[in-house]
């Protein structure tokens, strides 16, 4: 078997940089559009989810406005996102319920993530994409904003400097 020149080895290096930027936080090497499978004016497709701790969410329990974050702990985009959701007064507000969705995910690595990043929300994991698949076919962060009715508000792709200031119902 030959082996690869170096001029061949930093083109197929450059290539695969080029792939891993452009998908960002996707994880689907090759596939770069973004498909959302909900928009405004639809009903959540998921209402009752479990978090780390074992506690039950049921959506239609609360009159609030929700915003589910659909996320990754090793995506830069998420966790800047969550820095900025954390610094900000939407986690504090009572009128807002917020969920984060850790897409492929465990229970300990969502627990160690809410620790570090000083989240004051419930977290559930998504191990196999059951939820996310619901949503979104790639990229994370995705925001979900909902009304009071659980019907869909607005959509957000978080991969902007600052996702949380289009977080306006």
């Amino acid at each position: 078997m030959k082996a690869f020149s170096s001029k061949k080895a930093v083109k197929l290096l450059f290539t695969s940089l080029l792939l891993l930027t452009i998908n960002g936080c996707a994880r689907s090497p090759g596939q770069v559009e973004y498909l959302t499978y909900v928009k405004p004016g639809d009903s959540v497709p998921v209402a009752r989810f479990v978090d780390t701790h074992g506690n039950t969410l049921d959506l239609n329990e609360s009159t609030n406005n929700k915003l589910l974050i659909l996320f990754a702990t090793w995506c830069s985009d998420s966790q800047r996102t969550m820095k900025h959701l954390a610094n900000s007064d939407l986690h504090l507000s009572p009128n807002v319920d917020i969920i984060g969705i850790g897409r492929e995910e465990s229970d300990a690595a969502l627990d160690k993530f809410a620790s570090e990043y000083e989240l004051n929300f419930p977290l559930v994991a998504d191990p196999d994409r059951h939820i996310y698949a619901q949503f979104a076919n790639v990229g994370v962060p995705r925001l979900i904003l909902l009304d009071a009715n659980n019907k869909v508000v607005k959509t957000i792709i978080g991969e902007t400097e600052n996702a949380i200031t289009d977080v306006i119902w």
